[in-house]
């Protein structure tokens, strides 16, 4: 299967993209531009901007409408008149930054870190609740990837993208993420990035600097591949009116963009297995 190019090379680090009915729309980052992007619809129309800070890691809908945004070293929210209010500091290091993140079926969103220059272990995986508290869940992570919950919430999967790993961990309202274990390694040395699991549990994953994406039955076993016409694929969500249509972001960052001239692009295709509705976060 190959994926169809919806949008310009609009991203320079395209990433985190989500669907929600609230928005009209697939919505994504331009990572370290510190802007969202939008698409209304579900292609062919104008992509808009909208400038958060420094750095804009990953978005989520609130229930109560606007967003929850992962920023350069901490969180914002954004007010459904378009007003943004960044929450107080979680750490004081300027070499480590926010990269990806989820909302959790209870409505707690988690983002995650890494260090600007990648030393590993440097970084972590934090969860903010609904009354704003903050509390770290994962530590010794060198990039904070792709997180997702299967259909009925039960597990977890994530990625810490240089060890070539998908984990998974067993999910409860009460004890968060426990039993680490590995699902997947990658094939053929390749590092995960981004992820998404779909209606029947099928976890997808972007396999960054392969222009591809997989996607693995909850069993492990891989059987779909997804090309991409973009080396640097980054991560993929499930959106469109029946939410299934495949969205994929890609990046320029490191690429060189006269040998692969439609890096940055969004990308789409057509899978034939619904995803899940986006989890909102509560606060």
């Amino acid at each position: 299967m190959r994926a169809q190019q919806i949008t310009d090379p609009v991203a320079y680090h395209g990433e985190g993209p989500v669907w929600s009915e609230q928005w009209g729309g697939l919505r994504w980052v331009d990572m370290l531009a510190g802007d969202i992007l939008t698409l209304p619809g579900d292609a062919g129309d104008t992509v808009t901007r909208h400038h958060v800070g420094s750095v804009a890691a990953a978005v989520r809908p609130r229930r109560g409408g606007g967003a929850v945004i992962g920023v350069e070293r901490g969180f914002a929210l954004e007010e459904p008149d378009g007003s943004i209010a960044t929450l107080s500091p979680v750490w004081a290091s300027t070499g480590v930054r926010m990269n990806e993140g989820a909302c959790d079926p209870d409505g707690r969103f988690y983002c995650g870190s890494m260090a600007y220059d990648q030393t590993p272990g440097a970084a972590s995986l934090y969860r903010l609740d609904a009354d704003g508290r903050v509390d770290v869940v994962l530590d010794g992570v060198t990039n904070s990837n792709g997180l997702d919950w299967s259909p009925d919430g039960s597990l977890a999967y994530y990625n810490d993208t240089p060890t070539g790993l998908v984990s998974v961990f067993d999910y409860d309202t009460e004890s968060g993420l426990s039993g680490r274990r590995t699902f997947v390694r990658i094939p053929g040395g390749g590092q995960p990035d981004g992820l998404t699991v779909d209606a029947d549990g099928g976890v997808w994953v972007a396999v960054v600097d392969q222009g591809v994406i997989h996607r693995y039955r909850p069993d492990g076993h891989l059987d779909e591949v997804i090309e991409v016409p973009a080396t640097k694929t980054t991560a993929c969500t499930f959106g469109g009116e029946h939410l299934d249509r495949l969205f994929i972001t890609t990046s320029q960052e490191d690429v060189d963009t006269d040998a692969d001239p439609l890096a940055g692009a969004l990308f789409v295709a057509e899978v034939g297995v619904p995803g899940i509705p986006t989890r909102p976060f509560a606060g």
